[in-house]
């Protein structure tokens, strides 16, 4: 019993259940919803323009002496069409407001093929054989372009109901001259009711209706899937640059660790002077407001340059040049990148301060380039996509250095070769050959890039 009243349930719900997914990915669909139900809108007066221009230029046909409803029943449709138009643009047009919508599309169609024993002075089972019927495979369709099997459902029952009325008041309305027959040929060439020829077209309706349906109730579980796998994939790209977000999202087959590639790159640290011992005596909520101006600044510069943040330490960050993208300039753009850095923390102290900080915000930043592997390491279950080899060492090495040599920016002279290979000039800069840095077991050429 638990089980028929879940497949009810799922059948009332129109798919898979909303529990379980995010407000944002609910939020995403609802909206991809309402943009159907415009194009719905748009396709349904596309379809009543184009009839009323087929009425108007056709000839009329012989015999049609009687009262002709079409004209006012595609007048009447039009502006409820122009209505729902309207509606579906000013906000998300509710579900009872949907079933209506569907009870006058099925309303237009039975009322046409109803007025056409009226209007040409035949017995009711005359409108039994008009080709109109074809257009209720139209609305079905129609109500497919929402995604939603719930309402081709609803169209394609109330479209079967409407049928059989007409089917019944046919067969019934003159009991006198009843025109049931089992003669096919009579049936074809005269006003006479096939009971089995009009149960085909109800069953051929509700077959249409149920397929589509079902279909619709296996694609509504994908578009649900879709939909969360598609915002997960942008919450990606906010964690990840969007190199890398699309390496993992586009990729054949699944990451593991233990993929990478080795590349030529140029690895940036940068870090704020002070950052624990000043932090501590901040609230929490000052600490990350600070952080997030520092880092949207840091951000901003890097990427201008052509480099891409690698990940968040702290109050310290790592960021690439060449290696998630290739780049002929890689040394040359991060060394740009290191004095602007540089210079744009000192010049946005106002927003430091009004963000909290007490004091000079002051930051040590440093590059180092060379051979680098960038790939996957990690576990099975958990996976980080980053860059190892000796340039990062040096790089951080190098930062480090900055306290020791009482400087802001730092590079070696590797680096600074080839930076200058790639194009980049500065007349600021100090040499300092032969100098000790912690951690690296020989003697290194510095560059002082910022003071």
């Amino acid at each position: 019993m638990s089980s028929f009243q879940d497949k009810l349930r799922y059948i009332f719900r129109g798919g898979p259940p909303v529990s379980g997914i995010p407000d944002r990915v609910r939020a995403e669909i609802r909206s991809r919803e309402a943009s159907s139900e415009r194009l719905i809108s748009w396709v349904q007066l596309g379809l009543v323009l184009f009839f009323s221009t087929l009425y108007a230029i056709a000839p009329r046909a012989e015999g049609s002496a009687g009262f002709n409803f079409v004209p006012i029943a595609l007048g009447a449709y039009f502006l409820f069409t122009v209505l729902r138009l309207v509606l579906s643009y000013r906000f998300e047009l509710p579900q009872w407001y949907l079933l209506i919508s569907i009870g006058v599309d099925m309303a237009l169609l039975v009322g046409l093929i109803f007025s056409f024993h009226i209007q040409y002075d035949q017995h009711p089972s005359f409108y039994l054989k008009t080709p109109t019927l074809m257009y209720v495979f139209i609305f079905i369709g129609l109500r497919a372009l929402r995604f939603d099997p719930r309402f081709v459902l609803t169209t394609g029952l109330v479209a079967m109901v409407g049928w059989l009325g007409l089917v019944f008041y046919a067969a019934f309305a003159d009991m006198d001259g009843m025109r049931v027959t089992r003669n096919y040929v009579e049936y074809l060439t005269a006003n006479s009711i096939l009971i089995g020829a009009e149960l085909d077209k109800t069953m051929v309706i509700l077959a249409v209706t149920i397929i589509l349906s079902v279909a619709l109730y296996r694609g509504r579980s994908l578009l649900f899937e879709a939909t969360r796998d598609h915002a997960a994939a942008m919450d990606l790209r906010r964690f990840f640059t969007p190199e890398v977000a699309a390496s993992i999202t586009n990729a054949d087959s699944e990451l593991q660790a233990g993929e990478g590639s080795l590349r030529d790159a140029a690895i940036l640290f940068l870090d704020i002077r002070s950052f624990t011992s000043t932090s501590a005596k901040l609230p929490p909520e000052t600490v990350l407001t600070i952080l997030a101006e520092y880092q949207n600044l840091a951000v901003e510069v890097i990427n201008q340059e052509g480099g891409r943040v690698d990940k968040f330490l702290g109050d310290g960050i790592l960021a690439t040049f060449g290696a998630v993208h290739p780049s002929k300039s890689y040394a040359a753009d991060a060394l740009r990148a290191a004095s602007r850095l540089v210079e744009s923390v000192e010049a946005g102290q106002a927003r430091f301060q009004t963000a909290g900080w007490t004091g000079k915000l002051e930051v040590g930043v440093a590059v180092a380039a060379g051979p680098v592997t960038v790939g996957v390491i990690g576990s099975k279950n958990r996976l980080e996509f980053t860059v190892i080899g000796d340039a990062v060492n040096r790089a951080a090495k190098l930062e480090d250095a900055n306290k020791v040599q009482k400087t802001r920016a730092l590079t070696d002279d590797v680096t600074w070769e080839l930076a200058q290979a790639q194009g980049y000039h500065s007349i600021h800069a100090e040499m300092r050959p032969g100098s000790e840095v912690a951690g690296v077991n020989r003697c290194l050429d510095l560059v002082v890039l910022a003071q």
